[in-house]
């Protein structure tokens, strides 16, 4: 199937392997199908990440957001064989630990090799950093990025809510007027370019009802097209490397649907029944 076709406009670009068959083209799937039960993030996505849409991973500290990121960094730059632009604002990302990943997923270190050029990581620790390197990706970067093999699919933000949260607050407008300029930005980015962008965002306790929540308030809800909720809390087993993923925003599913994933096995199937409202 050629890379090029597109679902109402927008290609699919899958995270891991999925047990069915979704009824629109699809790209497939950078691992092989490995069991009929398998439980992955793309059932909570509707077979996988969209182009032109925001996707957004939501968790507290620890709770794997940047493991996914990296994931899907791995799975199109080595699987897919397309270009990542991956926007770093916390500082932590290594080369080290995308070759960790690519290294489970091919022992060929040529392959291992093009995907790590395949991925473009630049670091923005301030949100008029983040506002240069998006306006810049309409020029100088997007061709930078596609003079390698492939061209670009996706734009990982990790993590928009490191440079707007210090804005907000108090009677700031303009942190939030910021904001808005970003969430514009990074909305029409992703649909001029055709790239799937998906950030990570913290989460934040309300100050009323004292329950967690995302973090960035009501104005950045409507930000993303799908968002995707990691939880360490008991219901994610006793294992600590165990996650509920929770769809709380979607365009095509409904909201609500639960899996269970493993952050030390990400793509590797799992031989247990969706917690509720999963399709099988």
């Amino acid at each position: 199937m050629s890379l090029d076709r597109t679902v109402p406009g927008r290609d699919v670009l899958l995270f891991f392997p999925c047990s069915y068959s979704p009824p629109f083209p699809r790209i497939p799937s950078v691992d092989s199908l490995a069991s009929s039960s398998a439980i992955s993030l793309d059932k909570l996505l509707d077979a996988g990440l969209y182009t032109g849409e925001v996707t957004e991973i939501v968790g507290g500290p620890g709770s794997g957001k940047t493991q996914v990121c990296l994931c899907v960094a791995a799975n199109v730059a080595h699987g897919l064989q397309q270009n990542v632009l991956y926007i770093d604002s916390n500082g932590g990302l290594t080369a080290s630990r995308i070759l960790q990943l690519l290294q489970a997923r091919t022992p060929d270190e040529e392959e291992q090799a093009g995907a790590l050029q395949r991925i473009q990581v630049v670091r923005a620790f301030d949100i008029f950093q983040m506002l240069d390197v998006l306006q810049d990706l309409r020029g100088a970067v997007s061709q930078q990025v596609s003079s390698s093999s492939g061209t670009l699919k996706v734009v990982v933000v990790d993590s928009v809510t490191a440079v707007v949260a210090p804005l907000l607050g108090g009677q700031q407008r303009e942190g939030l007027a910021l904001m808005m300029q970003l969430a514009r930005e990074l909305k029409t980015l992703a649909r001029d370019l055709s790239v799937a962008l998906v950030v990570t965002n913290h989460m934040t306790r309300d100050r009323d009802s004292g329950q967690l929540k995302p973090a960035l308030g009501r104005s950045w809800s409507f930000v993303p097209s799908t968002r995707l909720l990691l939880d360490t809390g008991q219901g994610a087993g006793a294992s600590g490397s165990w996650r509920m993923a929770c769809l709380t925003k979607s365009p095509r599913l409904p909201t609500g649907l639960q899996e269970m994933v493993d952050t030390r096995t990400w793509g590797t199937p799992v031989q247990s029944p969706a917690l509720q409202g999963g399709h099988m």
